[in-house]
C-alpha cells in the first residue's frame, strides 16, 4: 500500500488548480477578441460597466502621445479630440492605454460627454464604405455619430462637404476601441 503525506497531497491539489486557473485563463484571453460586448440596435452586452469589459488593448507606447486633452474628464473613458484627430482610450486611474490618430468625417459630433448607444460588427458606413467595429456614441443634425474602421484599412481624408458622422480609425485601433467601449462607456468630445 502506498501512502502519500499530506503535504505531497496537498502540494498535487495546488498545483492541478493552478494548471486549471492557467489553462482557463489563455482560453478567456483566446476568446476575448471574437465575443462582441453589444450588437447594432443598442443591444447592451457589458452594460454601463464602462471601458473594463476588454482590457486587451494594449499599451500606449508607439501608439501616439499619450498626453490628454485639458477638461477631457475622468475614470474610464475614450476621449476623442476633434482639433487634434486623435483618440485617447483611458483606464480607470486616468491612464492612458492607447491613443491613436483619427480622420474625422464632414460632420462632427458636439463638444462634451457622450455615452456608447449602438454597436455593430461590420456593415456599410453612410458614406458608402465598407467597414467594421462600429461604436455609435452621439446625434448630431439627424445622423449617427461613431467610430469605425474601413474594411480595406483605408483612412484617407473624406470630402469635408460630405455629411458624414464616421470617425475612420486604423483596423487595429478600431478593434481596440471595441473592446473597451461596450453600451454606455463614457466618450468625452474635445475641442
Amino acid at each position: 500500500m502506498v501512502t502519500i503525506s499530506s503535504r505531497t497531497l496537498v502540494t498535487g491539489l495546488l498545483a492541478a488548480a493552478l494548471g486549471t486557473v492557467g489553462l482557463l485563463t489563455v482560453q478567456a484571453a483566446d476568446s476575448a477578441g471574437t465575443a462582441p460586448a453589444g450588437t447594432a440596435g443598442g443591444t447592451a452586452g457589458a452594460g454601463a460597466a464602462g471601458l473594463g469589459a476588454g482590457r486587451g488593448a494594449g499599451p500606449a507606447t508607439g501608439h501616439g502621445t499619450t498626453r490628454l486633452p485639458a477638461g477631457s474628464g475622468t475614470g474610464e473613458r475614450v476621449v476623442y479630440s476633434l482639433s487634434g484627430g486623435r483618440v485617447w482610450l483611458v483606464g480607470g486611474h486616468g491612464e492612458v492605454v492607447r491613443s491613436f490618430a483619427v480622420v474625422g468625417g464632414g460632420l462632427p459630433p458636439s463638444v462634451g460627454p457622450h455615452k456608447v448607444f449602438a454597436r455593430r460588427q461590420g456593415g456599410r458606413g453612410g458614406d458608402g464604405v465598407k467597414v467594421e467595429h462600429v461604436v455609435l456614441f452621439a446625434e448630431t443634425d439627424g445622423l449617427n455619430i461613431g467610430f469605425s474602421a474601413a474594411a480595406d484599412g483605408s483612412m484617407a481624408a473624406r470630402d469635408p462637404a460630405m455629411r458624414s458622422g464616421a470617425v475612420r480609425e486604423s483596423r487595429a485601433d478600431a478593434a481596440a476601441l471595441w473592446q473597451r467601449a461596450p453600451i454606455g462607456a463614457a466618450v468625452v468630445v474635445v475641442r
